[in-house]
This record gives C-alpha cells, structure tokens and sequence, in this order.
C-alpha cells in the first residue's frame, strides 16, 4: 500500500505524451482469447491490464509483457473458468465473457468487481450471448454458461448503448456461424478499435451508416499486430489538471476528435484550446469561469468517465456548474472528499451544483474509485497547502505513472510506500 503526499498550488506546465486507452486495450485482449498469435502495442502498464493478462493465462493463452507490448500466444489447453480473486479485481472482467463462450464452449465466472459505481446490470451482455445459442444460468453470484453446439449469428437489438454489451457481442459474433446484425451498439472510438483489431485478424465485420454492425462469422481468426488508440479520459484528466491550475499543457499523441466533448466544456470555461493532427494545447486563464450544464451522455456526448475531473476543475471556478449524471446513479462519491478541500457541492439524485470558490485547502483524502480518485489528487494540486491521498489502487487501475507525470509538468508529489 502506499498513499501520496501533494503540496499544491503550483501551475502545471509543459509537454507530456499520452499513454494508450485501457478502455480499448482490455476488450482487444479479451478478444485475443480467440486471435492466432498477436502483438498488441501501446498497451498502459495498469493493473487492470495486469490482470486481463492473467485471466488470457487462465484460458489457455500466453501473454508477455514486452516494454509498451503485450505478446499473445495460443495454447491448446485452458479453463473455462476464471478465478473468484480475478474477477472481483476488475469491473471489466465480463467483457471476457464473450470469448471464454467462443473459445471453450462454455465459462463459469463470478459477477465482476472493480469501481463500486451502482448498478452496472450485464443483463444485456447475456441476452445477446442467449440470442446467439448460449445457455446461461446464474446462481449464488455465479454465471454458468454453455454452448455446447457453438455460437450463431443472430440480431440483437440492444436497448441502450452499452459498451461492454458492444463488445461482448463483437467478439463472440466473429467466430459464430453465420450472420450477426447489432443495432443500437455503443459508438465510443474503443468500439471502433477493437473491431479495427477484429478485422485485422480476419473478422468480416461492416458498420453501415446508420450504424448497424455486421459481423460474418468465420472459422478461424488469425494473429496481428495491432496500436491502442491513445487514452482519451487520461489525456482529459491531464488537461483539467492544468486548466485548474491555471497552467499550459502540450498533450501529444492524442486524437483531439475524441476529446471533442470535453475540449468544448474547457473552452467555454475560458481555456484557450489549440489541436493539431495528433496533439492538443491547452492554455489556462487565472482563474476559469463556470462550466454551466454538463451532462453525460454516450459517445460522441461528454463521457462519464470525466465528469469525476471536471467537477473537480469546477470547484475552482469563477461562477456556477450543474453535472448532470446520465449514466451511474453513484458516480458522485469523490464529493465528500472534495468537500474537505473546502469545495462547495450539493447533490441532488443524477444533479450536482458546483459554486466554485477562489481557493481549496489542503486535506487528508481518499481515492472513493478510479476516476473520483483522480478528481480528488486533481482537487489537491490545486489546494494551498499539503494533502495525503490514500486508496491509490484505484488509480492503479487506470493511470500509468499519474504521479511521475504530473511532477514533470510540475507538481509537487511524490508517492510514499507504507511499511
């Protein structure tokens, strides 16, 4: 275990390259599951990717860490089975799902772990899995599910847009006999990655445009090798850190198209933003206005996973900002610690109203998941004084190297081993 010591109030400046999407790297390595053998590059060094490597071991497959690349590797043997420990250490653990089906004919798996965000119900992921042959039972908090005469193709209509129902689908559908028509299927760029990677292993896969997924299934897939997108949400996070502290950051090796959303909101909030083919420049104002509404929403609408480190830039600015949360009914647990920063939150339901005050005060905080976690050491840089940020696991789980880089742009932390 280990916690971080902060002494904010410094102006984050400079250059900083941004690292590959853990949000399109897990669903790739699922997916490797039923691949020929591959080499996955840009992949972040986090745990959740840790443990998707463990888990690909499990089913029989080999994979290898090599500086910024993971090397998969087929095996003949392999569980249907993922251990209790594996799936609790990661939310996202379900979307192996669709591959363990696929590959062995059958998966027994507890319900998944990680961030502590609210219901998260996967009952779209099994009834497309059931759509398409697979038998599914569930019982004391396990899933039992076989297809013992393999996968077909089928349409599945999702009711909303899930991204892990997307991607449970997309991988299963690639090897299934005959046809799979999706509607209503999750656009976010990590979709459009992992069928990029599909389809460079073979998947016949067609996106029409209005949006209906295609997938031909085929017999067997092939190896290749494949670049992670950049990741969005940490290029976001790293943005926000420098417009609350009034700072000026070069993000490189970015896509501005996906940070369009959240780009827009620091604009309005009086940032200066210039992009490039693959960088954004951010220059920060003094002090920024409010942000006014900002709602969530599925891709290409701001992200869920920034509401957390806008709400935290928002607590420092000159005027009001209402979040409203369309996605997670608990994703305001970061509040509470942000209150002891001396920030000023209400919250009502899916509605949270930032009045920001001229200054935070330092404090002794907590890590409530990954992205409030994030929000919480964002609230302490910008704070006069010293804080102590516990629960760093969360941000293990989504942030390589968070405290190296934010001490390069200038920051003054450091992390701190207990024991």
């Amino acid at each position: 275990m280990s916690h971080y010591i902060i002494r904010g109030g410094n102006r984050l400046e400079g250059a900083l390259k941004i690292h590959g999407a853990k949000n399109a790297a897990l669903p790739i390595l699922a997916a490797a599951a039923i691949c020929g053998d591959s080499v996955i590059r840009n992949c972040p060094n986090l745990t959740d990717i840790s443990v998707a490597m463990e888990i690909l071991r499990h089913l029989g497959c080999g994979a290898l860490r090599q500086g910024d690349a993971i090397v998969t590797t087929q095996g003949e043997a392999g569980d249907c089975r993922i251990p209790d420990q594996l799936m609790g250490a990661m939310r996202s653990s379900i979307v192996f799902l669709g591959g363990m089906v696929a590959r062995h004919g059958c998966a027994e798996l507890a319900l998944p772990g990680g961030c502590e965000l609210g219901a998260r119900p996967i009952d779209l992921h099994l009834a497309a899995l059931e759509r398409m042959g697979a038998r599914i039972t569930e019982t004391g908090g396990r899933l039992l599910c076989s297809a013992p005469e393999g996968l077909h193709g089928a349409r599945i209509d999702l009711s909303f847009p899930s991204v892990g129902a997307t991607e449970n689908t997309l991988i299963a559908a690639v090897t299934a006999q005959g046809e799979t028509v999706l509607t209503g299927a999750a656009r976010e760029p990590e979709i459009l990655d992992l069928i990029d990677f599909l389809r460079a292993c073979g998947a016949r896969i067609a996106i029409g445009l209005d949006g209906v997924i295609r997938v031909e299934g085929v017999k067997r897939l092939q190896g290749t090798e494949h670049r992670v997108i950049p990741d969005r949400i940490a290029a976001g996070t790293y943005l926000c850190a420098a417009a609350m502290t009034g700072g000026d950051l070069l993000a490189k090796e970015v896509v501005p198209g996906h940070l369009a959303s959240s780009l827009s909101v620091l604009a309005q909030a009086g940032c200066r933003v210039v992009t490039g083919p693959d960088w954004v420049r951010l220059t920060a104002p003094r002090r920024l206005a409010g942000f006014g509404t900002v709602k969530t929403m599925p891709y290409p609408g701001f992200p869920t996973d920034m509401q957390s480190v806008m709400m935290a830039a928002a607590t420092v600015a000159d005027g009001p900002t209402v979040f409203v949360e369309n996605i997670f009914e608990s994703r305001y647990r970061h509040v509470p610690e942000l209150r002891k920063l001396g920030a000023k939150i209400i919250t009502e339901g899916r509605a949270a109203v930032v009045t920001g005050v001229e200054e935070l005060t330092g404090a002794n905080l907590l890590c409530t998941d990954l992205r409030g976690g994030a929000a919480v050491v964002l609230g302490a840089l910008a704070a006069r004084g010293e804080s102590t940020v516990t629960g760093l696991d969360h941000i293990d789980r989504g942030y390589d190297d968070l405290e190296g880089n934010l001490s390069r742009l200038g920051a003054d932390m450091k992390r701190v081993r207990n024991g």
